[in-house]
Protein backbone atom coordinates (compact mmCIF):
# COMPACT_ATOMS: atom_id res chain seq x y z
CA UNK A 1 0.00 0.00 0.00
CA UNK A 2 2.99 2.21 1.00
CA UNK A 3 4.22 1.85 -2.65
CA UNK A 4 1.09 3.07 -4.35
CA UNK A 5 1.38 5.84 -7.44
CA UNK A 6 -0.53 9.34 -6.89
CA UNK A 7 -3.27 7.68 -9.70
CA UNK A 8 -3.34 4.36 -7.65
CA UNK A 9 -4.33 6.43 -4.49
CA UNK A 10 -6.61 8.98 -6.38
CA UNK A 11 -8.49 5.73 -8.03
CA UNK A 12 -8.59 3.99 -4.46
CA UNK A 13 -10.11 7.76 -3.04
CA UNK A 14 -12.39 8.21 -5.80
CA UNK A 15 -14.26 4.50 -4.21
CA UNK A 16 -15.14 6.70 -1.10
CA UNK A 17 -15.09 10.65 -1.61
CA UNK A 18 -16.41 12.33 -5.23
CA UNK A 19 -15.39 15.23 -6.59
CA UNK A 20 -12.50 17.15 -4.56
CA UNK A 21 -10.44 16.18 -7.66
CA UNK A 22 -7.36 18.98 -6.66
CA UNK A 23 -7.42 17.70 -3.46
CA UNK A 24 -7.13 13.86 -3.71
CA UNK A 25 -4.12 14.58 -6.36
CA UNK A 26 -2.00 16.95 -3.61
CA UNK A 27 -2.39 14.46 -1.21
CA UNK A 28 -1.83 11.72 -3.69
CA UNK A 29 1.44 13.83 -4.44
CA UNK A 30 2.19 14.25 -0.71
CA UNK A 31 2.13 11.19 0.53
CA UNK A 32 4.36 9.69 -2.81
CA UNK A 33 7.10 12.38 -2.08
CA UNK A 34 7.68 10.49 1.46
CA UNK A 35 7.76 7.09 -0.10
CA UNK A 36 10.58 9.19 -2.63
CA UNK A 37 12.35 10.56 0.44
CA UNK A 38 13.26 7.27 2.04
CA UNK A 39 14.73 6.24 -1.47
CA UNK A 40 17.39 8.84 -1.20
CA UNK A 41 20.30 8.77 0.55
CA UNK A 42 20.88 9.27 4.13
CA UNK A 43 22.38 12.58 3.77
CA UNK A 44 19.85 14.29 1.34
CA UNK A 45 16.60 12.64 3.59
CA UNK A 46 17.14 15.01 6.50
CA UNK A 47 17.09 17.92 3.71
CA UNK A 48 13.78 16.80 2.20
CA UNK A 49 11.00 18.07 3.93
CA UNK A 50 7.13 17.30 3.75
CA UNK A 51 5.26 20.44 1.98
CA UNK A 52 2.14 20.78 4.43
CA UNK A 53 -1.34 21.26 3.06
CA UNK A 54 -3.78 24.25 3.62
CA UNK A 55 -7.52 22.95 2.76
CA UNK A 56 -9.78 25.54 2.07
CA UNK A 57 -13.29 24.80 1.92
CA UNK A 58 -17.09 24.52 3.57
CA UNK A 59 -17.81 21.62 6.04
CA UNK A 60 -19.06 18.47 4.81
CA UNK A 61 -17.28 18.48 1.67
CA UNK A 62 -14.67 16.08 2.13
CA UNK A 63 -11.72 17.53 3.40
CA UNK A 64 -11.12 15.33 7.08
CA UNK A 65 -12.45 12.07 4.68
CA UNK A 66 -9.87 12.44 2.44
CA UNK A 67 -7.11 12.01 5.08
CA UNK A 68 -8.66 9.68 6.75
CA UNK A 69 -8.97 6.98 4.29
CA UNK A 70 -5.62 7.61 3.09
CA UNK A 71 -3.48 7.07 6.47
CA UNK A 72 -5.91 4.31 7.38
CA UNK A 73 -5.24 2.06 3.95
CA UNK A 74 -1.76 2.95 4.24
CA UNK A 75 -1.15 2.14 8.03
CA UNK A 76 -0.27 5.49 8.93
CA UNK A 77 -0.82 7.19 12.55
CA UNK A 78 -3.32 9.85 12.08
CA UNK A 79 -4.91 12.01 14.57
CA UNK A 80 -7.58 14.91 13.87
CA UNK A 81 -7.42 17.76 16.10
CA UNK A 82 -9.28 20.72 16.55
CA UNK A 83 -7.06 24.21 16.65
CA UNK A 84 -9.81 26.05 18.27
CA UNK A 85 -9.38 23.86 21.29
CA UNK A 86 -6.01 24.70 21.95
CA UNK A 87 -4.57 27.81 23.95
CA UNK A 88 -1.89 29.96 24.47
CA UNK A 89 0.75 28.57 26.94
CA UNK A 90 -0.03 30.42 30.27
CA UNK A 91 -3.51 29.85 29.47
CA UNK A 92 -5.71 26.91 31.07
CA UNK A 93 -6.52 23.98 28.74
CA UNK A 94 -4.50 22.04 26.03
CA UNK A 95 -1.54 22.66 24.81
CA UNK A 96 0.13 21.83 21.59
CA UNK A 97 2.68 19.44 21.94
CA UNK A 98 -0.42 17.19 22.92
CA UNK A 99 -1.31 16.65 19.34
CA UNK A 100 2.33 14.45 19.09
CA UNK A 101 1.83 12.84 22.42
CA UNK A 102 -1.44 11.84 21.46
CA UNK A 103 -0.46 10.77 17.58
CA UNK A 104 2.23 8.35 19.18
CA UNK A 105 -0.76 6.63 21.40
CA UNK A 106 -2.62 5.98 18.41
CA UNK A 107 0.82 5.07 16.68
CA UNK A 108 1.06 1.94 19.25
CA UNK A 109 -2.17 0.54 19.38
CA UNK A 110 -1.86 0.17 15.54
CA UNK A 111 1.58 -1.48 15.53
CA UNK A 112 0.13 -3.54 18.52
CA UNK A 113 -2.49 -4.25 16.72
CA UNK A 114 -0.60 -5.30 13.62
CA UNK A 115 1.53 -7.56 15.55
CA UNK A 116 -1.46 -9.12 17.00
CA UNK A 117 -2.43 -10.19 13.65
CA UNK A 118 1.31 -11.33 13.07
CA UNK A 119 1.35 -13.51 15.86
CA UNK A 120 -2.48 -14.62 15.68
CA UNK A 121 -1.63 -18.48 15.68
CA UNK A 122 0.80 -18.18 18.35
CA UNK A 123 -1.83 -16.53 20.42
CA UNK A 124 -4.48 -18.85 19.70
CA UNK A 125 -1.93 -21.67 20.74
CA UNK A 126 -1.36 -20.20 24.01
CA UNK A 127 -5.22 -18.98 24.79
CA UNK A 128 -6.25 -22.96 24.05
CA UNK A 129 -3.79 -24.83 26.03
CA UNK A 130 -4.67 -22.38 29.26
CA UNK A 131 -8.19 -23.04 28.69
CA UNK A 132 -7.60 -27.18 28.16
CA UNK A 133 -5.13 -27.16 31.39
CA UNK A 134 -8.19 -25.96 33.85
CA UNK A 135 -10.58 -28.42 31.58
CA UNK A 136 -8.42 -31.34 31.43
CA UNK A 137 -5.46 -31.14 33.62
CA UNK A 138 -2.39 -32.42 32.29
CA UNK A 139 -1.40 -36.63 32.94
CA UNK A 140 1.15 -37.39 36.21
CA UNK A 141 4.70 -37.84 34.49
CA UNK A 142 5.00 -41.70 34.94
CA UNK A 143 1.77 -42.49 33.40
CA UNK A 144 1.19 -45.69 30.92
CA UNK A 145 1.01 -45.06 27.35
CA UNK A 146 -2.99 -46.39 27.18
CA UNK A 147 -3.49 -43.52 29.66
CA UNK A 148 -1.82 -41.13 27.79
CA UNK A 149 -3.23 -42.52 24.48
CA UNK A 150 -6.75 -41.70 26.51
CA UNK A 151 -5.63 -38.34 27.49
CA UNK A 152 -4.60 -37.02 23.59
CA UNK A 153 -8.21 -38.77 22.37
CA UNK A 154 -9.74 -36.28 25.56
CA UNK A 155 -7.68 -33.76 24.61
CA UNK A 156 -8.78 -33.57 20.65
CA UNK A 157 -11.79 -33.75 21.64
CA UNK A 158 -12.09 -31.50 24.19
CA UNK A 159 -10.08 -28.76 21.29
CA UNK A 160 -12.18 -29.63 19.11
CA UNK A 161 -15.45 -28.85 21.45
CA UNK A 162 -13.44 -25.45 22.75
CA UNK A 163 -13.20 -24.35 18.86
CA UNK A 164 -17.05 -25.02 18.37
CA UNK A 165 -18.44 -22.63 20.99
CA UNK A 166 -19.74 -25.75 23.11
CA UNK A 167 -17.73 -24.74 26.02
CA UNK A 168 -18.24 -21.01 26.33
CA UNK A 169 -20.69 -21.14 29.32
CA UNK A 170 -18.84 -23.26 31.33
CA UNK A 171 -17.31 -21.52 34.52
CA UNK A 172 -13.72 -22.29 35.31
CA UNK A 173 -10.76 -21.16 37.84
CA UNK A 174 -7.87 -19.15 36.25
CA UNK A 175 -5.07 -17.22 37.28
CA UNK A 176 -4.76 -14.07 35.27
CA UNK A 177 -1.90 -11.52 35.12
CA UNK A 178 -2.24 -8.36 35.96
CA UNK A 179 -1.54 -6.10 32.83
CA UNK A 180 -0.53 -2.42 33.10
CA UNK A 181 -2.22 -0.16 31.31
CA UNK A 182 -1.14 2.78 29.99
CA UNK A 183 -2.87 5.89 31.10
CA UNK A 184 -2.42 8.88 28.80
CA UNK A 185 -3.79 12.22 29.65
CA UNK A 186 -2.33 14.22 27.42
CA UNK A 187 -3.49 17.15 29.30
CA UNK A 188 -0.34 16.32 31.67
CA UNK A 189 3.57 17.55 30.71
CA UNK A 190 5.57 13.98 30.01
CA UNK A 191 7.50 14.63 33.56
CA UNK A 192 4.02 14.70 35.63
CA UNK A 193 3.22 11.67 33.52
CA UNK A 194 6.54 9.38 34.51
CA UNK A 195 5.46 10.06 38.20
CA UNK A 196 1.90 8.87 37.87
CA UNK A 197 3.49 5.91 36.04
CA UNK A 198 5.99 5.44 38.87
CA UNK A 199 3.30 5.72 41.63
CA UNK A 200 1.37 3.08 39.64
CA UNK A 201 3.75 0.77 39.29
CA UNK A 202 4.91 0.80 42.79
CA UNK A 203 1.52 0.37 43.66
CA UNK A 204 0.97 -2.74 41.28
CA UNK A 205 3.99 -3.67 42.87
CA UNK A 206 2.58 -4.19 46.25
CA UNK A 207 -0.18 -6.51 44.83
CA UNK A 208 2.33 -8.42 42.35
CA UNK A 209 1.66 -12.01 41.10
CA UNK A 210 -1.57 -13.87 38.94
CA UNK A 211 -5.12 -13.12 39.89
CA UNK A 212 -7.44 -16.06 40.64
CA UNK A 213 -10.57 -15.54 39.22
CA UNK A 214 -13.81 -17.73 38.14
CA UNK A 215 -15.04 -16.99 35.07
CA UNK A 216 -16.88 -18.40 31.81
CA UNK A 217 -14.20 -19.68 29.18
CA UNK A 218 -15.95 -17.14 26.76
CA UNK A 219 -14.46 -14.42 29.01
CA UNK A 220 -10.99 -16.32 30.09
CA UNK A 221 -10.67 -16.51 25.66
CA UNK A 222 -10.89 -12.80 26.18
CA UNK A 223 -8.44 -12.23 29.30
CA UNK A 224 -5.99 -14.54 27.86
CA UNK A 225 -5.59 -13.05 24.66
CA UNK A 226 -4.65 -9.32 26.04
CA UNK A 227 -2.42 -11.64 28.09
CA UNK A 228 -1.02 -13.65 25.72
CA UNK A 229 -0.44 -10.34 23.41
CA UNK A 230 2.07 -9.00 26.51
CA UNK A 231 3.61 -12.70 27.02
CA UNK A 232 4.40 -13.02 23.46
CA UNK A 233 5.24 -9.57 21.80
CA UNK A 234 8.04 -7.43 22.79
CA UNK A 235 7.07 -4.30 23.82
CA UNK A 236 10.21 -2.13 23.47
CA UNK A 237 9.81 -3.24 19.52
CA UNK A 238 6.42 -1.98 19.20
CA UNK A 239 7.21 1.48 20.88
CA UNK A 240 10.82 1.61 18.61
CA UNK A 241 8.39 0.50 15.23
CA UNK A 242 5.43 3.27 16.50
CA UNK A 243 8.19 6.40 17.26
CA UNK A 244 9.66 5.64 14.02
CA UNK A 245 6.22 5.38 12.44
CA UNK A 246 5.39 8.66 13.56
CA UNK A 247 8.61 10.38 12.60
CA UNK A 248 8.73 9.35 8.92
CA UNK A 249 4.88 8.21 8.29
CA UNK A 250 2.48 10.40 10.95
CA UNK A 251 -0.12 12.68 9.56
CA UNK A 252 -1.90 15.47 11.90
CA UNK A 253 -4.75 16.78 10.17
CA UNK A 254 -5.29 20.38 12.24
CA UNK A 255 -9.04 21.07 11.57
CA UNK A 256 -10.42 24.61 12.44
CA UNK A 257 -7.24 26.20 11.39
CA UNK A 258 -9.46 29.50 10.28
CA UNK A 259 -10.69 30.20 13.85
CA UNK A 260 -7.08 30.69 15.30
CA UNK A 261 -6.77 32.90 12.57
CA UNK A 262 -7.30 36.81 13.54
CA UNK A 263 -9.50 38.12 10.57
CA UNK A 264 -9.84 41.62 9.60
CA UNK A 265 -12.91 42.17 10.50
CA UNK A 266 -12.45 41.21 13.91
CA UNK A 267 -11.19 42.83 16.93
CA UNK A 268 -7.40 41.78 18.20
CA UNK A 269 -8.24 42.30 21.45
CA UNK A 270 -11.55 39.59 20.90
CA UNK A 271 -9.76 36.89 22.04
CA UNK A 272 -5.92 36.95 23.09
CA UNK A 273 -5.00 33.29 22.59
CA UNK A 274 -5.99 33.13 18.66
CA UNK A 275 -2.12 34.43 17.80
CA UNK A 276 -0.59 33.00 20.73
CA UNK A 277 -1.77 29.45 19.79
CA UNK A 278 -0.23 30.14 16.12
CA UNK A 279 2.89 30.89 17.04
CA UNK A 280 2.80 27.98 19.76
CA UNK A 281 2.45 25.71 16.96
CA UNK A 282 5.11 26.98 14.92
CA UNK A 283 7.74 25.14 15.98
CA UNK A 284 5.85 21.94 16.02
CA UNK A 285 4.87 22.02 12.61
CA UNK A 286 8.41 23.64 11.54
CA UNK A 287 10.28 20.57 13.26
CA UNK A 288 11.21 20.29 16.91
CA UNK A 289 11.48 17.50 19.85
CA UNK A 290 9.01 16.80 21.59
CA UNK A 291 8.96 14.70 25.02
CA UNK A 292 6.51 12.42 25.29
CA UNK A 293 6.22 8.90 27.64
CA UNK A 294 7.74 6.68 25.07
CA UNK A 295 10.34 9.20 24.12
CA UNK A 296 11.00 11.85 22.22
CA UNK A 297 9.85 12.28 18.97
CA UNK A 298 11.11 14.56 15.97
CA UNK A 299 7.95 16.24 13.91
CA UNK A 300 10.26 17.31 11.15
CA UNK A 301 9.16 14.99 8.64
CA UNK A 302 5.45 14.59 10.37
CA UNK A 303 2.76 15.80 7.54
CA UNK A 304 0.54 18.55 8.69
CA UNK A 305 -2.90 19.32 7.12
CA UNK A 306 -4.24 22.17 8.23
CA UNK A 307 -8.23 22.82 6.84
CA UNK A 308 -10.87 25.01 7.43
CA UNK A 309 -14.29 26.99 5.77
CA UNK A 310 -12.53 30.62 6.14
CA UNK A 311 -15.78 32.42 5.89
CA UNK A 312 -14.97 35.01 8.46
CA UNK A 313 -11.20 35.22 7.90
CA UNK A 314 -8.58 34.23 5.27
CA UNK A 315 -5.33 32.27 4.86
CA UNK A 316 -3.82 35.95 4.74
CA UNK A 317 -4.96 36.28 8.30
CA UNK A 318 -2.88 33.66 9.64
CA UNK A 319 0.56 34.76 11.11
CA UNK A 320 3.01 34.67 8.16
CA UNK A 321 5.38 31.85 9.40
CA UNK A 322 2.52 29.94 9.68
CA UNK A 323 1.34 31.04 5.98
CA UNK A 324 4.95 29.86 5.08
CA UNK A 325 4.64 26.40 6.48
CA UNK A 326 1.55 25.44 4.61
CA UNK A 327 3.21 26.16 1.06
CA UNK A 328 0.02 23.84 -0.70
CA UNK A 329 -2.68 25.47 -0.74
CA UNK A 330 -6.35 23.69 -1.65
CA UNK A 331 -9.86 25.14 -2.17
CA UNK A 332 -12.65 22.59 -1.91
CA UNK A 333 -16.18 22.92 -3.99
CA UNK A 334 -19.21 23.20 -2.28
CA UNK A 335 -21.13 20.33 -3.58
CA UNK A 336 -23.52 20.89 -6.56
CA UNK A 337 -26.82 19.16 -6.49
CA UNK A 338 -25.06 16.33 -9.46
CA UNK A 339 -22.38 15.88 -6.57
CA UNK A 340 -24.87 15.37 -3.78
CA UNK A 341 -26.64 12.30 -6.16
CA UNK A 342 -23.12 10.84 -6.56
CA UNK A 343 -22.49 10.93 -3.07
CA UNK A 344 -25.81 9.01 -2.20
CA UNK A 345 -25.17 6.03 -5.05
CA UNK A 346 -21.69 6.22 -5.84
CA UNK A 347 -19.28 5.50 -2.81
CA UNK A 348 -18.51 2.01 -1.80
CA UNK A 349 -20.89 1.88 1.27
CA UNK A 350 -23.43 4.74 0.32
CA UNK A 351 -26.04 6.24 2.32
CA UNK A 352 -28.77 4.04 0.26
CA UNK A 353 -26.54 1.35 0.33
CA UNK A 354 -26.54 1.36 4.39
CA UNK A 355 -30.50 2.74 4.86
CA UNK A 356 -30.88 -0.95 2.78
CA UNK A 357 -28.83 -2.95 4.74
CA UNK A 358 -29.76 -1.44 8.16
CA UNK A 359 -33.71 -2.50 6.94
CA UNK A 360 -32.12 -5.66 5.84
CA UNK A 361 -31.76 -6.93 9.22
CA UNK A 362 -35.85 -6.01 10.35
CA UNK A 363 -36.25 -8.45 7.17
CA UNK A 364 -37.60 -4.89 5.05
CA UNK A 365 -36.70 -4.69 1.40
CA UNK A 366 -36.22 -1.00 0.98
CA UNK A 367 -35.83 0.13 -2.84
CA UNK A 368 -35.11 3.80 -4.35
CA UNK A 369 -36.55 4.87 -7.37
CA UNK A 370 -33.96 6.46 -9.83
CA UNK A 371 -36.18 10.10 -9.62
CA UNK A 372 -36.48 9.63 -5.84
CA UNK A 373 -32.44 9.62 -4.94
CA UNK A 374 -32.54 12.63 -7.75
CA UNK A 375 -35.40 14.49 -5.74
CA UNK A 376 -33.17 13.71 -2.11
CA UNK A 377 -30.15 15.65 -3.64
CA UNK A 378 -32.40 18.30 -5.04
CA UNK A 379 -33.95 19.12 -1.85
CA UNK A 380 -30.48 18.51 -0.10
CA UNK A 381 -28.65 21.41 -2.08
CA UNK A 382 -32.11 23.42 -1.40
CA UNK A 383 -31.34 23.07 1.93
CA UNK A 384 -27.68 23.97 2.02
CA UNK A 385 -28.65 27.07 0.02
CA UNK A 386 -31.24 28.64 1.93
CA UNK A 387 -29.36 27.72 5.04
CA UNK A 388 -25.80 27.44 6.38
CA UNK A 389 -24.26 25.15 3.81
CA UNK A 390 -23.33 22.01 5.49
CA UNK A 391 -22.26 20.29 2.80
CA UNK A 392 -22.91 16.27 2.48
CA UNK A 393 -23.67 16.23 6.30
CA UNK A 394 -27.50 17.83 4.81
CA UNK A 395 -28.13 14.10 3.30
CA UNK A 396 -27.92 12.33 6.04
CA UNK A 397 -30.87 14.96 7.92
CA UNK A 398 -32.69 14.42 4.74
CA UNK A 399 -32.59 10.92 4.47
CA UNK A 400 -33.66 10.28 8.33
CA UNK A 401 -37.11 12.52 7.33
CA UNK A 402 -37.54 10.38 4.37
CA UNK A 403 -37.29 6.96 6.25
CA UNK A 404 -38.50 7.83 9.58
CA UNK A 405 -41.87 6.40 9.38
CA UNK A 406 -40.09 2.84 8.17
CA UNK A 407 -37.37 2.71 10.38
CA UNK A 408 -39.92 3.04 13.55
CA UNK A 409 -42.38 0.24 12.32
CA UNK A 410 -39.58 -2.03 10.78
CA UNK A 411 -40.11 -4.87 13.03
CA UNK A 412 -44.10 -5.16 11.98
CA UNK A 413 -43.37 -5.35 8.49
CA UNK A 414 -41.25 -8.20 8.23
CA UNK A 415 -41.27 -9.73 4.30
CA UNK A 416 -42.53 -6.14 2.84
CA UNK A 417 -40.93 -4.29 0.21
CA UNK A 418 -41.14 -0.20 0.49
CA UNK A 419 -40.52 2.01 -2.37
CA UNK A 420 -39.61 5.26 -2.48
CA UNK A 421 -40.51 7.28 -5.09
CA UNK A 422 -40.61 10.71 -5.95
CA UNK A 423 -43.81 11.61 -4.74
CA UNK A 424 -43.30 10.84 -1.32
CA UNK A 425 -39.55 12.77 -0.99
CA UNK A 426 -41.52 15.65 -1.57
CA UNK A 427 -44.91 14.42 0.68
CA UNK A 428 -42.54 14.63 3.38
CA UNK A 429 -39.98 17.75 2.63
CA UNK A 430 -41.68 19.94 0.40
CA UNK A 431 -43.56 22.25 3.41
CA UNK A 432 -40.10 21.82 5.26
CA UNK A 433 -38.02 23.48 2.49
CA UNK A 434 -40.58 26.03 1.81
CA UNK A 435 -40.64 27.52 4.55
CA UNK A 436 -36.89 28.91 5.86
CA UNK A 437 -37.07 29.30 9.55
CA UNK A 438 -38.68 25.37 9.36
CA UNK A 439 -35.62 23.95 7.07
CA UNK A 440 -33.39 25.85 9.68
CA UNK A 441 -34.88 23.98 12.89
CA UNK A 442 -36.18 20.64 10.72
CA UNK A 443 -33.23 19.51 8.09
Amino acid sequence: MQHMTPKEIVNYLNNYVIGQDEAKRTIAVALRNRYRRMQLEKSMQNDVIPKNILMIGNTGVGKTEIARRLAKMMGLPFIKVEASKYTEVGFVGRDVESMIRDLVSVSINLVRSEYDEDNQDKIDTYVTNRILEKLLPPLPKGASEAKQAEYEKSFAKMEEKLHKGELDERVIEIDLQKIQNEPMDSNMPPEMMKVQENLSNMLSGLNRGPKTKEITVKEAKKSLRLEASHELIDEESVKNEALKRVETGGIVFIDEIDKIAVGSKSSHNADPSKEGVQRDLLPIVEGSSVSTKHGMVKTDHILFIAAGAFHLSKPSDLIPEMQGRFPLRVELDSLTEDALYKILTEPTNSLIKQYTALLGVEEVKLEFEPEALKAIAHMSFLANEKTEDIGARRLHTVMEKIVDEISFEAEEKAGETYRITKELVHEKLDRIIENEDTTRYIL
